[in-house]
C-alpha cells in the first residue's frame, strides 16, 4: 500500500540482513528478497539497492571478529568483502533474471552538488538500461563511515539526488517504538511519523547490531533528510522472508511522511541560492517556453556571462537583462558557448560526447 504511487524506490540493507550472528549469509532470504525485486519491477518501479555488509562479508572470508578490527584493518577488509558482496547479488539476482550493477560513493560523492549531479545521471542511465543500481559506501578509503556507522544516511542523500519517491530502511526491527522493544515489553509500535518534533521527542533510539555499525539514531537522521526532500521513509523488519511482501502486505512497520513534495522541496533550494555563479542571456522564444513550464534549451541561448561548472546555480536573464528564472544549470558555461543557439539534435556532434539535451531541465528551474 505505501508504495503503489512510488515510482523511485530507494532500498536499504543491513549488514545483519546478509549475514547472520554465526557469520553465515542468508542465501534463502537474499532469494526472497531478489524476488521482490522482480515484483517491482514488473510494475515498472524504478529501483535502488543501497548494501552494507562488505566488511560483514570481509570477516567471514578472512575469519576475523569485526569488534577488533582497527580502522586501517577495516578498510582493507571492507576491499576484499566487496567482491564477495557483489557476487553474492549476482549470483543470487541472476537466477530471477536481473541485471545489477555496481556504484561506490562516499557522503562527499552526495554532499558536493557537481559530483551528486553525475551520480545521478549515472543512475538515470543504469534505469535505461534496465539494470538495479547497488550502492555501497566505499569503505576502503571513506573512514568516516566506517566509524560512524552513516549508511543509513547514505541512503537518504542517494534517495534525495534520485528524487526518490520512497526510502525504505530494512533494520533488525520492526520500525520505530515508544521504547526500546528488546528491553521493555510494553514498547508499541509507531506506524505513522507525520510530525517529528511531536511524535519522536523522548523517545530513546540508541542500539546496534555486532556485525552493522549503525542504529536507530542514523536512521531517524536519515528520516529528517528525506523529510526535507519529498521523500517518504519507511523502517521495516527485513529479517522475515520477502521483506518488501510483508511491508505492502501488512504494513507492520513505521512510515514517515514528508510535509513537502519533491518538487517544492527541491526548488525551495533553488532559489534560496545567495550567489549564483553565471548567467544565460535568452531569446523571446526560449523565454515563452519557460513561461510554459518548459526546460531551457541550448537554440534559446544568446550570451553565457561567467564562468561555471556544471551543476552550478545560475540566473537567467531576457534581451533586457531581467531575471526571468534561476536554475542549476547542466553544461558548463565553456560547454555552452561551443553549442549556444544549436538544435539539440547537434549538441553530440559539437561536443564529441552524448549528454543531455536540456541546458536548464525544467525540474531544476524556478520561475522568478
Amino acid at each position: 500500500m505505501h508504495l503503489k504511487n512510488s515510482k523511485i524506490i530507494v532500498i536499504k540493507i543491513g549488514s545483519s540482513l546478509l549475514v547472520n550472528d554465526k557469520k553465515e549469509v542468508r542465501v534463502k532470504w537474499l532469494s526472497s528478497f531478489a524476488k521482490d525485486i522482480r515484483k517491482l519491477k514488473s510494475k515498472n518501479k524504478k529501483v535502488i539497492i543501497v548494501s552494507s555488509g562488505a566488511i560483514a562479508l570481509g570477516c567471514k572470508r578472512m575469519n576475523y571478529n569485526k569488534k577488533n578490527l582497527k580502522l586501517d584493518q577495516s578498510q582493507a577488509i571492507a576491499s576484499i568483502g566487496q567482491i564477495e558482496l557483489m557476487n553474492l547479488f549476482s549470483k543470487t539476482f541472476a537466477k530471477y533474471k536481473l541485471n545489477i550493477s555496481q556504484i561506490l560513493l562516499t557522503l562527499d560523492d552526495t554532499e558536493e552538488r557537481r559530483r551528486s549531479i553525475n551520480a545521478k545521471r549515472t543512475f538515470e542511465n543504469l534505469f535505461q538500461l534496465g539494470y538495479i543500481p547497488i550502492v555501497n559506501e566505499n569503505d576502503t578509503i571513506a573512514t568516516t563511515e566506517i566509524k560512524y556507522g552513516d549508511n543509513d544516511r547514505l541512503a537518504s542523500r542517494v534517495a534525495q539526488i534520485n528524487n526518490a519517491d520512497t526510502l525504505i530502511l530494512l533494520s533488525d526491527v520492526d520500525g520505530l517504538f515508544t521504547k526500546n522493544p528488546k528491553v521493555f515489553k510494553d514498547a508499541k509500535l509507531i506506524n505513522i511519523v507525520s510530525d517529528f518534533n511531536k511524535d519522536i521527542n523522548n523517545i530513546d533510539v540508541k542500539g546496534k547490531t555486532k556485525l552493522g555499525s549503525g542504529g536507530m539514531n542514523t536512521k531517524i537522521e536519515a528520516a529528517k533528510i528525506c523529510n526535507l526532500s519529498g521523500c517518504n521513509m519507511i523502517i521495516a523488519n527485513g529479517l522475515y522472508l520477502n521483506p518488501i511482501s510483508n511491508i505492502e502486505n501488512k504494513n507492520n512497520c513505521t512510515l514517515f511522511l514528508s510535509k513537502v513534495s519533491k518538487l517544492h522541496a527541491r526548488k525551495k533550494w533553488i532559489i534560496s541560492s545567495i550567489s549564483p555563479k553565471g548567467e544565460l542571456i535568452i531569446d523571446d522564444g526560449a523565454k515563452k517556453a519557460l513561461r510554459n513550464s518548459k526546460s531551457l534549451l541550448a537554440a534559446g541561448i544568446k550570451k553565457v556571462n561567467g564562468n561555471f561548472k556544471k551543476g552550478d546555480h545560475i540566473r537567467i536573464l531576457d534581451k533586457s537583462n531581467n531575471e526571468c528564472a534561476r536554475g542549476l544549470c547542466s553544461f558548463s558555461s565553456d560547454e555552452i558557448k561551443k553549442i549556444l543557439g544549436h538544435h539539440s539534435k547537434e549538441i553530440q556532434k559539437i561536443l564529441g560526447y552524448i549528454t543531455k539535451s536540456e541546458v536548464v531541465h525544467k525540474d531544476d528551474m524556478v520561475e522568478i
